[in-house]
């Protein structure tokens, strides 16, 4: 067995060298914004790729993506990402895929990404997913900022529309841009999360903030759902999971303190939305989410360019289920659902770095709802570790300034999935069934 499994990791390994050799990363880790600046990766983002920010990093996206010290520069940018995928058993496969033991194109990214004089900036990101082999229209963060002084603070206020809550944000914190920082479409996950993280892609928003002294985040806005045509048009399920009625409020407040050689933020957030699940409006009903949630992260970075970071959040969503209650998804009229998440990381001369993250989701039961959960519950509980190497986070490619590379290797371990631990989904399944292993290459030009 531990052979066996050795040869597995060997075999894995090596097809990750091998993404590299045939390639010439997800998000926010675009070289664009390394030549804008003149900074070398590891300024903005811990580990010398992204999207893990430093508080330079997390500046640089609230001034509207706009700092820059070259005059001129082409905004736009590449990153593909590969990877082999083995889970402890068999999963139903998708398309063109096995059972088990895939290698795949995760995705590839086009990004237009920069700063427009002083005030405006975007970071839009369109993609080829290479699991269900479609286009789809991915991250977009269009900013107009500005600067004043009120009672002798410096205020920065900014606009940003985007199309997912919380993609706009600075802090690794919120879903958008929490750990695990790359996946793969072929690795099995739980089926329930909080509202606010899963419109990606769904809605169109704009918020305003106002960054204050570099220290307290204010932020409010809304969101609404684009046209069920225009999101099949730009390569999204219109249905997934719903279309908002109206539009969704947004708020966000943190504070951050720099410490030294230390970084520290704690901050709330919350949306409220009206949801046709499915996009269906036959009810004249619709579904109530209200999540509101506070959010942690501490940064320490050495002299000796080594770093150590952690981000927290805890998520609660009540929800009320007229809609889905009236179309026969839901037996309860009510619900909630609690999810905490948890990780850390530790950068060894901002190259080589291990990172561990744990998360609990909990709610309460719906014989409807979770019809395919053996305990009709949706709670799910798990940690995932990582191992990763970044040689050019520094410069220095052999391939040029543009040029970065991060190869690491992931395993997710799951205590509950679905429900339960064992036989979660009545059919002798146990949560460490889809326990996987995944090495992955992600490579950004």
């Amino acid at each position: 067995m531990l052979n066996r499994t050795f040869r597995r990791l060997m075999r894995a390994c090596g097809l990750a060298l091998a993404g590299v050799g045939l390639s010439t990363t997800a998000a926010l880790a675009v070289p664009s914004f390394a030549i804008q600046t003149g900074q070398a990766c590891n300024a903005c983002h811990v580990g010398g790729f992204g999207p893990q920010l430093t508080p330079f990093g997390r500046e640089f996206k609230m001034g509207g993506y706009t700092l820059r010290t070259n005059s001129f520069n082409i905004p736009v940018s590449a990153m593909a990402v590969a990877s082999y995928v083995h889970t402890q058993a068999p999963q139903p496969p998708a398309t063109h895929f096995a059972a088990n033991d895939n290698v795949a194109i995760d995705q590839v990214s086009l990004f237009v990404a920069g700063g427009l004089g002083s005030h405006l900036g975007a970071f839009i990101q369109t993609t080829y997913d290479g699991v269900a082999e479609a286009f789809h229209w991915d991250n977009l963060d269009v900013r107009a900022v500005t600067t004043t002084t009120v009672k002798g603070a410096n205020v920065l206020l900014g606009v940003s529309v985007n199309n997912a809550p919380t993609v706009q944000d600075a802090f690794n914190t919120l879903p958008a841009w929490g750990f695990p920082y790359t996946s793969s479409a072929l690795a099995p996950a739980p089926g329930s999360a909080p509202l606010i993280g899963s419109l990606a892609q769904n809605t169109l928003g704009v918020t305003g903030y106002a960054w204050v002294d570099s220290t307290y985040l204010i932020e409010a806005g809304a969101y609404g759902s684009p046209g069920a045509t225009s999101l099949v048009r730009l390569g999204v399920d219109p249905t997934d999971p719903g279309s908002i009625r109206g539009a969704a409020p947004y708020v966000r407040v943190a504070y951050q303190n720099n410490l030294g050689d230390q970084n520290f933020e704690v901050g709330a957030f919350g949306m409220a939305a009206d949801l046709n699940p499915g996009n269906d409006r036959t009810t004249g009903l619709a579904d109530t989410y209200d999540d509101v949630g506070l959010d942690a992260s501490y940064q320490r970075f050495q002299s000796n360019k080594d770093a150590f970071t952690v981000n927290a959040r805890y998520t609660y969503e009540r929800q009320k289920l007229a809609a889905s209650q009236a179309l026969g998804l839901a037996q309860n009229s009510k619900g909630s659902l609690q999810d905490l998440r948890v990780d850390a990381s530790y950068y060894w001369r901002n190259k080589v770095g291990f990172s561990v993250g744990g998360f609990d989701t909990t709610g309460s039961s719906d014989p409807l709802l979770y019809a395919a959960n053996r305990s009709l519950k949706p709670d799910s509980s798990g940690m995932t570790f990582q191992l990763d190497g970044t040689p050019f986070g520094a410069g220095g490619s052999p391939f040029g300034p543009r040029f970065n590379l991060r190869v690491g290797i992931q395993y997710f371990a799951y205590f509950q999935f679905d429900g339960a631990g064992s036989n979660f989904d009545g059919a002798g399944h146990s949560a460490a069934s889809n326990n996987t292993v995944r090495v992955f290459t992600w490579l950004a030009y």
